[in-house]
């Protein structure tokens, strides 16, 4: 008589393992044991080793008779291993379904839902945050106009499929260690359908759905940015046996802006000034996306300092009467071509205004502002 190996061994368990931790191992051998997936000799053997622990093991009164009275008190609890087969059924449904080799796993024959589509739009910066109506173009799988989703020619008919008699799957019986097991599989000649077409459309050649291309009208809202996605309901591909329409999901794409760029709700833009405008203060226009704006620089304004034009940002989506603002960023240009009285009155500006207590006295100010007026006149 042979000696069983320990169950707790078989699964690759501590013995302290919980039930979640038994059942998880299982599984994960079973489905590289079972004999319809593993060829090699002993996979078979295997395969009921590993079931034979299981059953013990996933049973709490089996368990605790095992653990004190070991494989006598397993087989004493429950009168032999194959008596319980049954008790595994809904497990090998669960992954051996996704492998093709479901026990009794069905067709679906019913109304299918249509897929969902995707298309693309661009749209211009001014577009995006404001909103705006665009047209896209759609190729949509809708239902044949001739045969009104029948697939044959109108006339005729489909038949029911002679393989399977209609049930769209062929059913097998095969014998394993553990008896009977009925499974089933999708019948090659309908592919599932339960019916063959003799006579196929002329427009659908018998595949029910033709592709049509659709323009169709989207009302983008305001502040929508790069990467926003909008769905449209009901506006995919039409569904099969009279299953409701996928939808089409377009996403955004926005071009950049010359001048602005977008941080969450607020426009960004850097604004150039000269070193008069920067010293001595200044009224200055700033174009934003409602027009321009008049924007005050105080005297003594350094490159890289911000200001805040309130509301005029991108509109929070889907409310209109929020809107972020505008971020200006002031920078201070050098002229790089100066004209001889130019570049001589600011040698002599240099030589009058020195480094020391730079820019941090009102009289620094007051000298480059008489300075300035001379270079600028």
């Amino acid at each position: 008589m042979s000696t069983k190996r320990d169950y707790y061994e078989v699964l690759g368990v501590p013995r302290s393992a919980s039930a979640d931790e038994i059942k998880s191992a299982y599984r994960r051998l079973a489905r590289t044991y079972h004999p319809d997936v593993n060829k090699s000799p002993d996979a078979e053997e295997r395969f009921k080793e590993i079931a034979e622990a299981y059953e013990v093991l996933s049973d709490a009164e089996k368990r605790a008779a095992y653990d004190r009275f070991g494989h006598a008190g397993a087989q004493g609890g429950f009168g032999g291993f194959s008596a319980g087969f049954g008790d595994f059924t809904s497990i090998f449904e669960d992954f051996f379904a996704g492998m093709g080799m479901g026990m009794g796993t069905r067709t679906q024959r019913g109304p299918r839902r249509g897929a969902d589509l995707r298309v693309g739009l661009t749209l211009t910066f001014a577009e995006a945050v404001f909103g705006c109506d665009k047209e896209v173009e759609v190729v949509r799988a809708e239902t044949c106009p001739r045969c009104f989703g029948s697939g044959a020619e109108p006339g005729t008919s489909p038949l029911r499929c002679p393989q399977c008699n209609g049930a769209g799957e062929i059913q097998r019986r095969q014998q394993s260690i553990f008896g009977t097991i009925l499974t089933s599989s999708t019948c090659p000649r309908c592919n599932g359908t339960g019916e063959v077409i003799t006579t196929p459309c002329a427009e659908c050649k018998g595949q029910k759905q033709v592709q049509v291309l659709r323009r169709l009208t989207i009302s983008v809202p305001a502040g929508v940015d790069d990467g926003t996605q909008i769905r449209l309901a009901g506006e995919g591909n039409q569904g099969m046996g009279g299953g409701p329409p996928g939808n089409l999901y377009v996403a955004i794409n926005v071009q950049p802006h010359e001048i602005f760029q977008r941080r969450d709700n607020d426009i960004l833009m850097e604004l150039p000034i000269n070193i008069a405008q920067a010293a001595l203060g200044a009224e200055v226009e700033v174009p934003t996306l409602d027009g321009t704006a008049r924007l005050t620089i105080p005297p003594g304004t350094q490159s890289g300092r911000t200001f805040r034009l309130k509301g005029k940002g991108v509109p929070f989506l889907r409310q209109r009467d929020r809107r972020g603002d505008q971020i200006v960023t002031v920078r201070v240009v050098v002229p790089t071509k100066l004209t001889p009285r130019q570049r001589k009155l600011l040698q002599e500006l240099g030589e009058t205004l020195g480094t020391e207590n730079l820019g941090d006295s009102r009289g620094f100010f007051d000298k480059l502002a008489d300075a300035i007026g001379d270079l600028v006149q």
